[in-house]
């Protein structure tokens, strides 16, 4: 695992905030780059109406284009269980994060209703990928919140070939046991070593914009109040924006 397992209070407090929050507390530790830790923007949430998640991940590589060089059937498309069980050695709640390899990624959905019910079913609470997902209508209706590269009518020849390793999402590198936050924004990870730390960095930017904003609506706004709020709050520096 690369994150130690957080409390779930801890974890509670996380799907308060959203990742764009996050985002800039993670900042104020200076522990990587502002312009890494997270998906860009080919990984859409497929529902933006849900609340943050957040999870370890559980990792796993597909190809969807051709069909597999060992004889594949239906069952095999489904009945994974020695996928099933690696996903129980990551820590609740879960974050499966599926790498499509195929160039281009997502000519079939690997996950679809059935998919998304077992997952649901192994205490995962979203999926990544960057390829494609399908049974939009029937997977909304259950707890199981979506990050995709696009969506597909077809599993095609989706297939599963390894899981429990390093994957690449939308530029983002993933481990398994990787802490993982999502919203409708897109998806981040937590640096395991200030997680615990995280969501207490995220209040107090959280309460400084809210000195801003309480000023902007004052009816005494004014630019040197707005800068005299800046300096006081230390706004913007390190991440507090």
């Amino acid at each position: 695992m690369s994150t130690d397992r957080l409390t779930a209070a801890q974890l509670e407090q996380f799907r308060r905030w959203s990742t764009c929050i996050v985002a800039s507390a993670i900042e104020t530790f200076q522990v990587r780059l502002p312009n890494t830790g997270f998906a860009d923007s080919t990984i859409r949430c497929v529902f933006p109406d849900q609340l943050p998640v957040i999870g370890y991940a559980a990792t796993a590589r597909i190809r969807t284009s051709n069909p597999p060089m060992e004889q594949h059937t239906r069952f095999d498309y489904y009945d994974r269980t020695d996928w099933w069980q690696n996903i129980l050695t990551i820590p609740v709640p879960r974050v499966v994060v599926v790498q499509d390899v195929d160039d281009p990624p997502g000519l079939g959905a690997f996950i679809g209703e059935v998919h998304a019910n077992i997952l649901l079913s192994l205490g995962c609470v979203a999926v990544i990928t960057n390829g494609a997902v399908r049974d939009l209508t029937d997977i909304h209706h259950t707890e199981l919140q979506l990050f995709a590269g696009n969506v597909s009518v077809s599993h095609a020849y989706a297939h599963l070939f390894d899981f429990g390793r390093p994957v690449t999402v939308g530029g983002l590198a993933v481990k398994p046991g990787d802490l993982i936050h999502g919203d409708l924004h897109g998806v981040q990870t937590i640096p395991g070593d200030i997680a615990g730390r995280v969501p207490d960095a995220a209040r107090k930017i959280r309460q400084r914009r809210n000195q801003l904003l309480a000023l902007r609506r004052s009816s005494d706004f004014s630019l040197e109040k707005l800068r005299e709020v800046i300096r006081e709050t230390n706004f913007g520096a390190g991440g507090n924006d």
